[in-house]
């Protein structure tokens, strides 16, 4: 850590819904500085190294990815460049200078076909190309800078900021007559707000290895869809009810395959970070979607 007053952390991406809950964290003790793809160039370490040191940085948490998980099937080259390339850059950089590393990945590294909670040192087997380019960015930071590194996997993000299915359910829902959501694919919401502070916690602590954050419970994307209606509508946010049917991911084709059962094993974090306090995934979206009703209502 550098000799000043003020803590300095980058965070890597500016425009997504971590990056934003992260720089909600920004005080005068802990300057959060957000840097997107304008701002520094992910593909050059020694600019990674140059940018850190202009910035004093305490420590860096990399909240960038190329998340789009169908499209990442037709376009290996982006996702391997920003979820793999950048990575290894990333690590290297932070290396050279000795700053704490926090890196955020997926339950999309594993295959799901375990049947119970998957734990971080559990056999990866992604099945797209979106899953094998972020393992492979895991690989790459164990292989440079795994001494002052953490990769914290987390899934189903959500937040009141950016694109996510919190928001494009709510915006269906007052817009379609009825719906089909997937009731065959298993996993947990994770407010990003939660993840943001598990992950400073991370910093703060000298976290190290591979863990799971995602908030606690169990759902299928069609359990999480049905609490947003109703919550949506006790909270005023939708005006109507409408049918929602459970559909099988065998009627809904997607050009990626996705895991059918990915919930995490949060163990191994909630020991390292005893001050962690986790709540259970209703509870949090409960929690999202009255602070976007106080943002509408601003």
């Amino acid at each position: 850590m550098t000799d000043h007053n003020t803590m300095k952390i980058i965070v890597i991406g500016k425009s997504g819904q971590l990056a934003w809950e992260l720089s909600q964290l920004s005080t005068p003790e802990q300057e959060v500085i957000c840097l997107g793809r304008d701002d520094v160039d992910l593909q050059d370490d020694s600019a990674l190294v140059s940018c850190f040191k202009q910035y004093n940085a305490d420590g860096v948490i990399n909240a960038s990815a190329y998340t789009a998980v169908d499209n990442a099937e037709g376009d290996v080259e982006s996702a391997f460049a920003l979820n793999a390339t950048a990575v290894g850059n990333l690590a290297q950089a932070c290396k050279a200078l000795s700053l704490p590393f926090v890196h955020i990945s997926t339950d999309f590294v594993f295959h799901g076909d375990k049947g119970s909670p998957y734990l971080p040192g559990d056999e990866i087997n992604p099945l797209g190309v979106y899953g094998a380019s972020k393992a492979q960015g895991e690989q790459l930071i164990a292989n440079i800078y795994p001494e002052h590194s953490v990769i914290i996997r987390t899934s189903w993000v959500y937040s009141t900021h950016g694109n996510n299915f919190v928001k494009t359910m709510l915006n269906l829902m007052a817009s379609k007559p009825e719906l089909g959501v997937i009731s065959d694919q298993i996993g947990t919401p994770t407010y990003a707000k939660g993840l943001a502070q598990a992950c400073i916690a991370s910093l703060h602590s000298h976290v190290v290895g591979v863990h799971h954050y995602t908030d606690t419970g169990v759902a299928s994307w069609y359990d999480f869809a049905v609490a947003i209606q109703n919550i949506g509508l006790e909270l005023g946010l939708l005006d109507k009810k409408i049918p929602i049917k459970p559909i099988t991911t065998a009627q809904y084709p997607t050009p990626a395959q996705r895991p059918h059962y990915s919930v995490l094993d949060k163990a191994s974090l909630v020991k390292a970070l005893p001050e962690l306090s986790l709540m259970h995934w209703q509870e949090q979206l409960t929690h999202m979607m009255t602070a976007l009703k106080n943002e509408r209502e601003a």
